[in-house]
């Protein structure tokens, strides 16, 4: 996959890597997630939109997805997807704007948007999912800024990808 801008897969992944912990940590906490999984879908902040939807940077499963009792991915996607059309949180859509959800929109909680960039996850409770996704989205932009300052101090003017 290749990516629009400064954040790319290989800066997603290393995000959910270093979240991993602690959401191994959380997930093992009892009422958070019934099977202790998780799928996490982090969307490309640059791209535009593609015809089916936005394009997905980068996902990840904790747990196998074969065992899983539901499509955690596939909610995940929604979440995200959601979240990316209406660049708000999923769950403030259901809360305080459900007039904006269109034919085939989820009606779960669990994708957020910080700064423009959109995660999905599913797999525990909606308010633990958003809360994954808001540590794995705050990592991503705190790796950014870390990567942009590193071009700087290279002398590079522009993001070249």
């Amino acid at each position: 996959m290749n990516a629009a801008g400064l954040v790319d897969a290989s800066l997603a992944a290393e995000a959910v890597a270093l979240a991993a912990p602690t959401l191994a940590a959380l997930l093992a906490r009892p009422g958070v997630s019934g099977e202790q999984v998780l799928h996490i879908v982090v969307l490309d902040p640059c791209a535009p939109g593609e015809a089916d939807g936005p394009r997905v940077l980068h996902e990840h499963s904790i747990g196998d997805p074969a065992a899983w009792g539901a499509d955690y991915a596939g909610f995940a996607r929604a979440k995200a997807a959601l979240a990316w059309r209406l660049q708000r949180d999923s769950q403030t859509v259901q809360d305080d704007a459900p007039h904006l959800l269109a034919r085939g929109d989820t009606l779960l909680g669990g994708g957020v948007v910080r700064k423009g960039l959109v995660i999905g996850v599913s797999g525990a409770h909606p308010w633990f999912d958003a809360a994954c996704g808001a540590i794995v989205a705050e990592l991503i932009i705190a790796l950014a800024q870390q990567r942009a300052r590193d071009l700087r101090a290279a002398g590079a003017l522009s993001v070249d990808r």
